[in-house]
């Protein structure tokens, strides 16, 4: 592929509209800008400290680029099936590289804290790559070509706690935008002149984009199925990797860098992303569906197995891990098949409103979590924890 290329939105791309190098571009720039939502997460400690935050507000360096990442899936992402994509997606970056800079050289809370909101919004592009992947790729191999180019974003996430810990540990927490932000223009010109062009066939103001949103969740039924259905995963999966840091600590001791490990053994539910594409372009879907939730709910049930601060339990805590991402990786995949069959035309809406949809309830479930954790312990947040797949179970039921 050219930088001259141009992919018209057609239904029906030819078998080498994406290749294998392709898709691992598609797939690495994946993980590497959705690292950027992350980074911070273990590092709230000693940024809140030098930026001068109190305990009770240092939640808002997180929430903040929640808050831009959230904002950018309704209001950029869509714009997908409007502007031409590798123009937007770059753009997005850059606003993203622009912002990894100004949080690197703040030195009070305001600046950061404004710096991370539009970290969030530079980390959108993420969500426009993937519908991107999925226009390029034809019927009978989109499900395998989704679930390689959402491996890189299951990787970029789950890497990015253990690597922004280590490297503040060496360094400093400056270190770990400023290095990111490096990568952010990098990965930016490498995109430019690899990237085929699309230019989508809407032909309609950016008003009528947005207003064409809540028509779309009121007329299709299957977007708002697996928006739900994810929802309650997500939810699990962000109270499980909020909590269990919490609970590492208290019952067994561990220090950053042990939870910087432990967080590896998450990253091993990457593997289910291509599986479950595969699964779906052969018509499994339901079954991998149901499969994905009892890998959630079992995970949650194996955390009580031997008593706290025991190996065994310890052992446990990380096949929970495993498992519970396995199941949040595959089914998320099956999402994305699922809506990107509904018509070409408006993937990139449906898949703002899909992701909108699960990552407020993944900010719900982290929100829930420290709350259950602080009241009744690992008890009650793992019992929500439980809670949440087993309400996809029996919406699933439904089908």
């Amino acid at each position: 592929m050219t930088m001259n290329a141009t992919i018209d939105a057609a239904p029906a791309p030819g078998p080498d509209a994406v290749s294998q190098r392709l898709t691992f571009v598609l797939a690495a720039a994946c993980g590497m800008v959705a690292a950027n939502i992350y980074y911070a997460q273990p590092l709230i400690a000693p940024i809140s400290a030098a930026l001068g935050l109190s305990h009770a507000a240092a939640g808002l360096i997180v929430t903040m680029t929640q808050v831009g990442y959230g904002t950018g899936l309704l209001f950029i992402v869509p714009l997908g099936d409007l502007v031409e994509n590798r123009t937007l997606i770059c753009t997005v970056i850059t606003l993203g590289a622009a912002a990894l800079l100004a949080a690197a050289f703040a030195t009070h809370a305001l600046p950061f804290l404004i710096a991370a909101l539009f970290i969030g919004l530079g980390s959108v592009a993420v969500q426009i790559i993937i519908p991107y992947a999925a226009h390029l790729a034809p019927e009978a191999i989109r499900g395998r070509v989704v679930g390689n180019v959402s491996t890189g974003l299951m990787l970029g996430i789950m890497l990015a706690r253990p690597v922004s810990s280590l490297v503040t540990a060496a360094l400093s927490w400056h270190a770990v935008f400023f290095c990111s932000a490096a990568l952010m223009i990098v990965l930016a010109i490498v995109l430019r002149l690899t990237l085929p062009k699309r230019k989508p066939v809407a032909r309609m103001h950016y008003g009528e984009l947005l207003l064409s949103m809540p028509h779309l969740v009121r007329t299709t039924p299957l977007l708002r199925r697996r928006a739900l259905y994810q929802a309650g995963l997500f939810g699990a999966f962000t109270l499980f990797w909020t909590v269990v840091p919490l609970q590492l600590a208290s019952q067994f001791g561990f220090a950053q860098s042990g939870i910087a490990l432990f967080a590896l053994a998450g990253v091993s539910g990457v593997f289910a992303a291509p599986i479950a594409g595969r699964l779906a372009d052969r018509g499994h879907s339901r079954i991998a569906t149901i499969a994905s939730m009892l890998f959630v709910t079992l995970g949650f049930l194996v955390t009580h197995v031997g008593g706290a601060g025991s190996m065994l339990n310890l052992a446990c805590l990380v096949v929970a891990a495993i498992a519970i991402d396995f199941g949040v990786q595959g089914n998320v995949v099956l999402g994305f098949r699922a809506i990107f069959v509904l018509g070409h035309e408006h993937r990139s809406r449906l898949n703002g409103l899909y992701m909108a949809t699960f990552f407020a309830a993944g900010a719900a479930g982290s929100a829930l979590g420290t709350w259950a954790f602080a009241q009744g312990g690992w008890t009650l947040a793992s019992a929500i924890g439980l809670a949440l797949p087993i309400a996809s179970l029996v919406y699933a039921a439904t089908e």
